[in-house]
């Protein structure tokens, strides 16, 4: 095939994603920089993440990377599923007093696409 014909295939797949959704009420930089809750600057964001769950899916792992940052956790499930989990309170690593562990859980189907997102 000649080379522009690949090159049409590569932007028609990879060009037609989804945007990155714009969260009401959350502080991306505040969320980033507070790995794994342990700061307490997620925590005032949940209710707006509560409302706005829906906007995450669809989005790639990578999108979701670049809209929240690494994953506080991360776990590979069967059938090349995965789970990014990005911790609103305080997670047990933060060496803090053992409080309500919430959690913003996001599953990937084996096309890297977020299929389900919940706050548990």
């Amino acid at each position: 095939m000649p080379r522009s014909v690949w090159l049409s295939l590569f932007i028609i797949l990879f060009g037609c994603g989804k945007s990155l959704p714009a969260l009401d009420n959350v502080n991306l930089a505040d969320w980033k920089a507070d790995r794994n809750g342990c700061l307490g600057k997620r925590a005032p964001m949940e209710e707006a993440f509560r409302k706005q769950k829906s906007s995450l899916l669809a989005l790639s792992e990578t999108q979701v990377v670049t809209l929240l940052g690494r994953p506080d956790r991360n776990e590979l499930y069967k059938r090349n599923q995965k789970f990014y989990y990005y911790f609103i309170t305080p997670s047990p690593d933060c060496r803090l007093p053992a409080g309500r562990e919430v959690k913003l859980s996001i599953r990937f189907n084996a096309m890297g696409l977020a299929k389900e997102v919940t706050i548990e």
